[in-house]
């Protein structure tokens, strides 16, 4: 088999439509695009999402997109080298927090994160705990208590 002998199968190749060139060319007058409108025109294009001057889609929904789930429980968080600053053996409320200036405000329950390390004991009383916070305090000789 020579390369210049290498031809296409049959049907594989189609010819363009040759639009617009008589009648009897089977598209002659309006070559398929109607009568008038936007559409009949030369260099006829409209943009995604375009709506014919009515206001698209996109531009009636909100800016800002996503969602915020209203029943989310929202945690206000301290970390365990926050908590560093305190005595040995002293037991840490959320109110001791706030005023210790570690929380803005006492509105959200409180979760102790595992951050950085612990040397000495204390009795830490929150709402959550992360597991990696719960065994450094207990590891420190500390207790866990749950609100």
């Amino acid at each position: 088999m020579m390369e210049h002998l290498i031809v296409p199968s049959r049907g594989a190749r189609k010819a363009r439509k040759r639009v617009g060139r008589g009648d009897a060319a089977g598209q002659g007058s309006y070559g398929g695009r109607g009568m008038k409108g936007q559409k009949s025109r030369s260099g006829y294009r409209i943009r995604p999402g375009f709506e014919g001057g009515q206001l698209p889609l996109i531009k009636g929904l909100p800016m800002k997109r996503g969602f915020n789930n209203k029943f989310k429980t929202r945690f206000a968080l301290v970390k365990l080298e926050d908590l560093a600053a305190f005595d040995a053996g002293q037991r840490i409320t959320p109110d001791l927090l706030y005023q210790a200036g570690l929380l803005s405000s006492l509105k959200f329950p409180v979760k102790v994160l595992g951050n950085g390390d612990l040397s000495q004991s204390l009795t830490v009383a929150a709402h959550k705990f992360t597991q990696s916070a719960r065994a450094k305090i207990e590891a420190a000789g500390g207790a866990v208590e749950e609100l």
